[in-house]
């Protein structure tokens, strides 16, 4: 095992810039997700990480060597692809230990290897199969089948659940958090999932435009995310984000809406355009000392587990999540009440959080 370290990293091609002077340091055995929206860079960085990619400016180092100049089988990494890279003539055994043969290793210790990954995997059964006769969750545990007899220092992985099914993601996103729970090997992961990244991740890299956003832990990032981006892309619904400006403590939206904000936040704000968020699981159904306004249902969603409802609150038209079952239709008047402590407030032009102590 070991840390990687990525030092003011760049990439270009030609005239187009796609990454912009990236630094990151990640711990040994720590799993580390990136995620963000087709595009930004989260993938190149990964596969600069493997030497798959050249470094136009900046460092990689995993452990204390710097591995901008060392061909991808020298860095003592191992990857896992999207789309599984079997060889469909081989079994899953020689697939699995296909490198180490290449290595020149004995075959005893390959068998070994390959022995003590598949009983990791479930794959003992499987071990005489062709790739062919395998499910694509199957494949997917024979690709990292192949990563761990290798015993790298870093996993690498390129949106390896991006092909299957939801019900066998989540069935796999067990596995690969046991997995390394088990093996406790520094792992690098790249999705545009966000999901996968709350669930997985001991910290989220989120990633725009080829720069970092905002790293931290998940449920940090969810509560306090530092710009109108990272709210907007961590959680399922998104948080609903409604325009508008601070007058006398009241926040006023463009179509009519006004609300109380809390005095430090308020003051805060000058004037300028801002932007509010509120989590559709943090609207609350009004009760007796709550200030409440009416609220028409667009549309409701039953789930089973809870109920989302499309809402129109005085001109805007906003997402509410209830864990409650109820029994309304298009049309209905629903009171509900905004929280002031569970509302966010961002500058509209630079997209970047208010706090109360923030009097830019």
């Amino acid at each position: 095992m070991a840390n990687v370290s990525i030092d003011h990293v760049t990439k270009s091609y030609g005239a187009l810039h796609v990454m912009h002077g990236v630094s990151l340091d990640i711990e040994d055995g720590e799993f580390i997700i990136r995620v963000g929206p087709s595009g930004c860079g989260k993938s190149t960085l990964l596969r600069m990480v493997a030497g798959l990619e050249e470094i136009t400016t900046g460092t990689v180092s995993i452990g204390d060597k710097v591995v901008n100049d060392a061909r991808p089988k020298d860095r003592n990494i191992a990857m896992v692809f999207q789309s599984y890279a079997l060889y469909p003539h081989k079994t899953v055994a020689q697939n699995m230990g296909f490198a180490l043969m290449l290595a020149g290793r004995p075959q005893k210790e390959i068998d070994d290897r390959v022995g003590a990954a598949a009983e990791i995997l479930d794959l003992v059964p499987l071990l005489e199969r062709l790739p062919k006769q395998l499910s694509g969750g199957q494949r997917q545990r024979v690709a990292m089948g192949r990563a761990i007899v290798r015993d790298p220092e870093v996993f690498l992985f390129d949106e390896p659940l991006s092909n299957l099914d939801a019900k066998l993601r989540v069935q796999m996103r067990t596995e690969i958090k046991a997995l390394h729970q088990r093996l406790k090997t520094t792992t690098i992961y790249v999705t545009h999932d966000q999901v996968e990244a709350m669930t997985m991740a001991d910290r989220i890299v989120i990633m725009n435009g080829g720069k970092i956003e905002q790293v931290g832990k998940p449920l940090d990032l969810y509560d306090n995310p530092n710009s109108l981006f990272v709210a907007g892309f961590l959680g399922s619904p998104s948080m609903n984000f409604i325009n508008g400006r601070v007058e006398g403590g009241l926040f006023h939206t463009e179509r009519g809406l006004t609300f109380a904000l809390p005095p430090g936040l308020a003051s805060a704000a000058d004037g300028r355009p801002l932007v509010a968020g509120i989590r559709p699981e943090h609207i609350e159904l009004a009760s007796e000392g709550k200030p409440a306004m009416d609220a028409t249902v667009i549309v409701d969603e039953p789930t089973g587990v809870e109920t989302q409802i499309a809402l129109r609150l005085q001109g805007e038209e906003i997402l509410a999540t209830f864990r409650d079952r109820l029994a309304v239709r298009a049309g209905d008047t629903l009171p509900v009440h905004l929280p002031l402590d569970r509302l966010y407030l961002f500058d509209k032009a630079s997209g970047l959080r208010i706090s109360s102590g923030d009097k830019r």
